[in-house]
Order: C-alpha cells, then structure tokens, then sequence
C-alpha cells in the first residue's frame, strides 16, 4: 500500500504489541491496470505474495469472501466485491508488512492493478463465542 495512504499516524495510536484482525473491504477494476488479465487475476498475484508475508510475521487468513449486497444502510459507495479478515498478532507486525521494501516493490503493484479501491480497517475484539479467558 502506497506509504502515503497507510494511516500510520492512527495505528500509531494503537497499542503496537495488541493483536489485531484487520477487515479489508475490495472493489476490482474490470481489467487489471497493467493489462494483465481481470482486476482479480491481479489480487490473486498480491495474494500469492502477501500470504506467505502475512504468515511470516504470525499472521493468519482468518475469512474471505464475495461481497453480495448491502443488506442494511447506504447502498451508495459500498458496492464491494471481496472481503477478508487477516489477523495479526500485533499491529507492530501489520506495520512491519505494509512497510517493507519488499511490500512495496513485490506485492504493492499487484494490489494497486487490481483494486479500484481497498480499504483496510483495524478492529479489536469486543465480543467472541471461541475466547478461552
């Protein structure tokens, strides 16, 4: 993700040794912008690369899937196409990602040909039927 776009200065304010799930909300370009097949033949080539990086760091793909429909509040600008939920052991290790040379030079164009847009919310658990505290 291009530096600039990342919110260091609200993970910042985080807690940088909590754990955190981060919800990806993804919008595809029809084409890819490099021309090399679908908007989501793109994201898979980011996949391949930020999976393997996300694991490294102790991170795991908790959830994907095909955003249907808006089921409950404005339908204007939430027309997504795929969801994820990525977990992290700490936001330290999400900043540690997203700010790598390799991020940036290796899995950042994919995502950038492929996503019309990406949004990335950081979230903290409230509530969960598997907590063992």
């Amino acid at each position: 993700m291009a530096v600039n776009m990342l919110n260091i200065e609200g993970l910042e304010r985080l807690d940088p040794q909590a754990p955190v799930v981060m919800l990806n909300l993804m919008r595809f370009h029809a084409r890819s912008r490099d021309g090399d097949g679908s908007g989501w033949d793109a994201y898979l080539r980011y996949s391949a690369i930020t999976v393997p990086m996300i694991k490294a760091r102790g991170g795991t793909l908790l959830w994907t899937g095909e955003a249907k429909v808006v089921a409950l509040g404005p339908h204007a600008g939430n027309d997504w196409d795929f969801v994820a939920l990525v977990s992290y052991p700490s936001v330290s290790a999400f900043l540690d990602m997203m700010t790598s040379e390799a991020y940036e030079t290796q899995a950042d164009p994919h995502r950038v040909n492929g996503c019309a847009e990406h949004v990335i919310i950081a979230t903290s658990e409230a509530y969960s039927k598997f907590r063992t505290k």
